[in-house]
């Protein structure tokens, strides 16, 4: 049956991983293969975060594929390149890969196609890997994608996904020559900036122990607390789908399974996950351009942009949410939004301004979610109420009524009252005042988005 190569990009685990299991199935040894790429560097969306939740990742993963007898082959260069080189080194007729949805991923896939078959050999990809429902498999009459979530959740919910694979018992590789395991410093492509100090430690190991404890008892909680930023009460489990440290179709059956409440609600969740990938699966400029142009007249005021990424914008829940993406790398989803609506829509900002900060800080920065995300706030992508507006302040007294996660990352206002700031208590505790007013930047965003 001879040798089989399973090249790992996004899916850095050994538990219901189609790449591996379908590696193993074609061939008596397989390389289990992961090539610190240089053209992933070159376009910088590799930083410090999420280079050291890789790192962490990488190490897990070589040492669960040991603990069966086998190891992780590490390579770096050009991932095409490298790959149909150790594809001539071992012998190997085939390379299996989750399939991506960026245009990055697709030109990859393309070009290692094209490379292998001048060799007599295959590439299989794995559309089923990455996402609990493929890209493009669920498609409305006589189009290419959903546009909308909620047509996509009501075909979504019920589609049968695919069983649940088991981890292998065994891995056997073949001898072929390996690089040690990547540090940070080596995964980028300059000297290493610094890492959030609040961030988790990465791999699979770490990711189905947060699983099992976010199902024994606070996904009860979820639909009732999801949004309240005092309460923390989401699953922290992004960085691990993002890195494919979980397999997003077993924490679909996993959740599925659990009686109690909020598993509807974590559900949607994830297929909010899958929907954003196959928006951008069929419309791949999407992650750069305006999926919906809406013909925006964007400022750029670089004091303001600098105020906003620093937390210094005068307004505790914004603020709040920077500070906490600086430390931790990551922040929940309901800050997300209002950080994002903060910038697009009351200072005005280019959308990709602050996606981009984001992509420089989150753990979990993902093209596919980050950048639709962020569209569907701006208002250039699926949202059907594309001009609303978030007030901070309205936000912060449902969502931090007590004030008590702006206190959590405001550490100047913990003696004052966050919720009710007067320019004297605002000087004394060396907090700014508000960069904009809240009516006139609306009345400015009504205007200009005509």
């Amino acid at each position: 049956m001879g040798v089989s190569v399973a090249l790992f990009t996004a899916d850095l685990r050994v538990h219901d991983n189609p790449v591996l299991r379908a590696a193993l199935r074609d061939a008596e040894r397989v390389v289990p293969l992961f090539v610190v790429d240089s053209g992933i560097r070159r376009t910088g969306f590799v930083v410090p975060n999420r280079a050291a939740f890789l790192a962490d990742s990488l190490a897990d993963l070589d040492a669960a594929l040991r603990a069966r007898g086998g190891r992780l082959v590490v390579r770096a260069g050009d991932v095409v390149e490298e790959t149909c080189r150790v594809a001539v080194e071992t012998g190997a007729s085939v390379v299996h890969i989750a399939g991506g949805v960026s245009r990055y991923a697709a030109r990859r896939e393309d070009r290692l196609r094209a490379e292998l078959a001048q060799g007599g050999r295959l590439l299989r990809v794995h559309d089923a890997s990455l996402t609990a429902v493929p890209p493009g498999t669920l498609t409305p009459a006589g189009k290419d994608h959903f546009a909308v979530f909620t047509p996509y959740f009501r075909r979504w919910e019920g589609f049968s996904v695919r069983d649940v694979l088991p981890a292998p018992d065994a891995v056997p590789v073949p001898e072929v020559g390996s690089a040690g395991l990547p540090d940070v410093k080596t995964l980028l492509s300059c000297p290493p900036g610094p890492v959030s100090p609040g961030l988790p430690a990465g791999g699979e190991t770490e990711g189905r122990r947060r699983l099992r404890s976010w199902l024994a008892g606070p996904l009860d909680r979820y639909e009732e607390q999801h949004d309240d930023l005092t309460a923390d009460a989401t699953s922290r489990l992004s960085p691990y789908l993002h890195f494919g440290c979980l397999s997003p179709a077993e924490a679909l059956h996993r959740v599925r399974a659990h009686a109690g409440p909020g598993a509807h609600a974590f559900v949607r969740q994830l297929a909010w996950r899958d929907f954003h990938h196959q928006v951008l699966a069929a419309r791949p400029d999407a992650a750069h351009h305006d999926y919906r142009p809406r013909h925006d007249r964007w400022r750029a005021d670089a004091e303001q942009i600098r105020a906003w990424k620093e937390g210094r914008t005068g307004y505790p829940v914004v603020d709040a949410a920077m500070r906490q993406l600086r430390h931790e790398g990551w922040m929940p989803g309901r800050a997300r939004m209002l950080a994002a609506s903060f910038l697009a829509k009351t200072l005005y900002v280019d959308w990709r301004v602050g996606a981009r900060h984001f992509l420089d800080l989150l753990v979990d920065g993902d093209i596919a979610n980050n950048q639709l995300n962020w569209q569907w706030v701006a208002g250039t992508g699926t949202d059907t109420r594309p001009n609303r507006v978030l007030n901070p302040l309205v936000q912060a007294r449902r969502f931090d009524p007590r004030g008590a996660y702006a206190h959590r990352w405001l550490p100047e206002l913990r003696a004052t009252d966050a919720m009710h700031l007067p320019d004297a208590v605002r000087r004394e505790a060396g907090y700014p005042s508000p960069i904009v007013d809240l009516a006139e930047a609306t009345a400015r965003f009504r205007r200009l988005r005509g």
